[in-house]
């Protein structure tokens, strides 16, 4: 009787394929529950909110003439005045972006008739951070006396924004855990270990809680710095047992 030429290959590919299958089971932890226990996924959120501690903005200066040349050189003096007046304010120069240049040609519209170039209109933002909110209002006085005729903002943000997230990640997960017992309980288990943990983030919109507080110190624009509130989404996996 002749051996088959194939029968080792085909047996090295069944070895193969089931070594493959046997790593995968392994690796996926959540895969199969125990035969005395169950599995139970648990959704946890919890928020972390701080009074912010930096505001950004963004102003500018925008100037208008009837040439480019002119509409830029009028808009170059203001901007110099104005970055003077930005340093001045005690804003670090890391803390200044240049956001954009622009400069564009003013048109004249009449009925039945190609619009007409009546002059031209330039204009320079940057951007802003500003650390010490106590002058966030004197700041933006500060601009608009010394040539600033654009501003948006400010919008504020917490400067060390991870130690707020750990303690919305630690708030979520003992939320998890409660819900967990709650449940474990109620079914006369125990819970076992946590087998898995993702977690996912967001950001909540600044909340007006401490509107005005720093208006009676400060007869500049009056600003509210509110509440910026940073949340952690978990999902956990327990393992239940008697």
């Amino acid at each position: 009787m002749r051996p088959n030429p194939l029968r080792p290959l085909l047996l090295a590919c069944s070895l193969a394929l089931g070594t493959v299958s046997m790593t995968a089971t392994a690796q996926d932890p959540q895969a199969t529950a125990p035969a005395d226990g169950t599995m139970l996924s648990i959704s946890a959120r919890a928020e972390a909110s701080r009074v912010p501690d930096i505001a950004t903005l963004s102003t500018g200066v925008v100037t208008q003439a009837a040439d480019a040349n002119g509409a830029m050189r009028a808009n170059a003096e203001q901007m110099t005045r104005l970055t003077a007046a930005i340093k001045a304010a005690g804003i670090a120069e890391r803390d200044v972006q240049t956001s954009g240049i622009n400069l564009s040609p003013q048109y004249h519209y009449a009925e039945n008739q190609p619009p007409t170039i009546t002059g031209y209109q330039a204009s320079n933002t940057v951007n802003l951070k500003v650390r010490d909110l106590r002058r966030l209002g004197s700041v933006l006085d500060a601009l608009v006396a010394n040539g600033a005729n654009q501003i948006n903002g400010p919008t504020f943000e917490i400067d060390n924004a991870e130690a707020v997230e750990d303690e919305a990640r630690a708030a979520a997960l003992k939320l998890a855990q409660q819900r967990a017992e709650l449940y474990a309980n109620s079914l006369g288990m125990r819970v076992r270990r946590i087998v898995s943990i993702s977690e996912g983030g967001g950001f909540a919109p600044p909340r007006p809680a401490m509107a005005m507080r720093m208006v009676a110190q400060d007869a500049s624009t009056p600003i509210a710095p509110g509440e910026s509130s940073l949340s952690a989404n978990l999902n956990v996996v327990f393992e239940l047992g008697r």
